[in-house]
C-alpha cells in the first residue's frame, strides 16, 4: 500500500463555482495517507471568467502542465465527452463525464457520479423506503449518471423535470432504449409528480451558493416522501431543511460527494483508498466549516 516511492499525482477540477469544494481536500489528505505527493488544485471558471467553451484550452493546459487527469463538474460533464479519446462503458451509456484521466497521449473519461450516487443511495434511502416512481429534478450530466445508476440497480420508474423540456425528454427517450419501455417519462407538472411519486431527487444546481432557492415548492413535501439532494456545499440547502421540517427521510449530498471522490481516487492513481477514512475526514472538514451541520452518516432521519 506505501510502496509507491513517493508517487507524485497531480489533479485539477474543472468547473463553475467551485470554492467550495471539498474534492480537493479529500484527495490530498488520502494521498497522504497513502504515502503519495498529491496536489488537487481548482479551476474555477467563474474565477477566471471562463466559459465551456474554454474547456478544450484548458485540458489542453493541464496536459502540457503534467496533471495526471482532472475532474469535471457542472456546468461541463456533457461538453467534455466529445473532448476525450476514449470513455469507459460506464461514461459511454451516459454520455457524461465526471473524471479525465491523462494516460499514454489519452484522455479517458469515466464516470464515477453513478457508482457514488449508487452506493450512498443503498445506504441512506434504498433499504428503508419504496423506490418504484421517483421524480427526478435535472436532465444533466449528474441527472443522467443518477438515471442510469436507478435503472441498472432498481426496477423502478423515473419521471423527469427539466426546465429544457427537450432535454428531459431527450434523456427519457434514451433510457426506454437502454433499459425497456416505459421505465422513464418526462415530468410535465412537478406538483402532479410528486403528488404520485414515492420520492424526489434533486440534481439541479438549484440550492448551491452560486444558485440559492429550492427547486420546488417545499408545501407539496409530505412525511411519506422521501427526498435526496445531490449537492453538498452547502450540505444543508433548502431543500434539505424543508424536507427534514416536513418529517421526510432525507439523503444529503455528503455521501454521493465521497463515494465519487473515492473512485476518481482510484482512477487517477491506480489505489483503492480508505473509504472510511475518507467518511471522516469529509466530516471533519463539514464540521469545520459548518459546525451546526449534521454529520452525512446520521442525515437519514
Amino acid at each position: 500500500m506505501h510502496s509507491h516511492e513517493r508517487q507524485s499525482i497531480l489533479i485539477g477540477l474543472i468547473g463553475s463555482g467551485i470554492g467550495s469544494s471539498l474534492s480537493p481536500a479529500m484527495h490530498e489528505r488520502e494521498g497522504e495517507k497513502q504515502g503519495m505527493a498529491y496536489i488537487y488544485r481548482t479551476i474555477d471558471l467563474e474565477k477566471l471568467e471562463l466559459g465551456v467553451s474554454d474547456l478544450p484550452d484548458l485540458l489542453l493546459a493541464a496536459e502540457r502542465m503534467g496533471f495526471t487527469g482532472v475532474n469535471i463538474t457542472y456546468p461541463c460533464k456533457q461538453a467534455v465527452v466529445e473532448l476525450l479519446d476514449e470513455l469507459s462503458d460506464v461514461a459511454a451509456k451516459i454520455g457524461a463525464v465526471n473524471t479525465v484521466v491523462f494516460s499514454g497521449g489519452r484522455r479517458i473519461g469515466h464516470n464515477t457520479d453513478a457508482w457514488g450516487f449508487r452506493e450512498s443511495f443503498k445506504e441512506e434511502i434504498a433499504g428503508s423506503c419504496v423506490c418504484d416512481n421517483i421524480l427526478l429534478l435535472g436532465a444533466g450530466g449528474a441527472g443522467t449518471a443518477i438515471s442510469h445508476a436507478l435503472l441498472t440497480n432498481y426496477d423502478c420508474h423515473l419521471e423527469i423535470f427539466d426546465t429544457d423540456h427537450a432535454r428531459a425528454g431527450e434523456v427519457s427517450e434514451h433510457l426506454c432504449e437502454v433499459y425497456g419501455p416505459d421505465r422513464a417519462t418526462i415530468a410535465m407538472s412537478i406538483t402532479e409528480s410528486v403528488a404520485r411519486c414515492d420520492g424526489v431527487i434533486n440534481a439541479t444546481p438549484v440550492g448551491m451558493k452560486l444558485h440559492p432557492g429550492c427547486p420546488l415548492d417545499t408545501r407539496l413535501l409530505r412525511p411519506d416522501l422521501w427526498v435526496a439532494d445531490i449537492i453538498y456545499f452547502p450540505l444543508d440547502t433548502e431543500l434539505v431543511t424543508a424536507a427534514t421540517d416536513a418529517g421526510c427521510t432525507v439523503m444529503k449530498g455528503g455521501g454521493m460527494a465521497v463515494f465519487q471522490a473515492v473512485r476518481a481516487f482510484e482512477r487517477f492513481t491506480g489505489v483503492v483508498p480508505d473509504v472510511d477514512r475518507m467518511k471522516a475526514h469529509f466530516d471533519s472538514l463539514v464540521n469545520r466549516k459548518h459546525p451546526e451541520v449534521t454529520r452525512f452518516k446520521g442525515i437519514s432521519a
